[in-house]
């Protein structure tokens, strides 16, 4: 537990500023939510979600390039990382409804080993000013208590794609 406690905090520092909240953490539940505007209309949006690839940080990946990162979508595709020799499947879509909502079921980083269920949803909502707001939840159930002392390094991780993603729609680049 104690190297699961230090990767969160080393994550935590790595993570760098991201808009973020913890809704809750407690009773085994973890509940993260983000918000960001990106300068894009949803369709966009909703395409470069699939483009995760060219946004995810390299930092939170196991062979630590995010261009090793693949997630197709529609429901049933893998969120998946080649590695050699193999590969990891970080989650599956469940939900791809074009220019609304893409929902992943999986547990990310630790979580995954100790068999939580977990979902993040990215949530598109269209502007009168052809802006996007992107509402990222973050929804896992199972959680060890200890981990939940580490709420907001999780909240800093998942926000941090986030901030990623937002900076690709509307760069190009991370």
């Amino acid at each position: 537990m104690r190297i699961i406690l230090a990767v969160l905090a080393v994550s935590l520092a790595m993570a760098g500023a991201a808009r973020a909240e913890v809704k809750s953490a407690v009773d085994g539940r973890l509940h993260l939510e983000n918000r960001v505007v990106i300068n894009a209309a949803p369709d966009k949006v909703y395409a470069a979600l699939g483009q995760v690839g060219s946004w995810w940080d390299p930092e939170h990946t196991y062979s630590g390039k995010a261009s090793n990162m693949t997630m197709a979508l529609q429901p049933g595709a893998c969120f998946c990382e080649a590695l050699p020799g193999g590969g990891v499947k970080h989650g599956e879509v469940v939900l791809a409804w074009p220019g609304m909502m893409v929902r992943i079921l999986g547990a990310f980083g630790p979580l995954q080993e100790y068999g939580v269920e977990a979902a993040l949803t990215f949530t598109l909502k269209p502007m009168a000013d052809g802006k996007t707001e992107v509402v990222q939840s973050y929804h896992a159930g199972g959680v060890p208590t200890p981990l939940l002392a580490g709420a907001a390094v999780f909240d800093r991780v998942i926000g941090g794609q986030l901030a990623r993603f937002k900076t690709f729609v509307e760069t190009g680049k991370v």
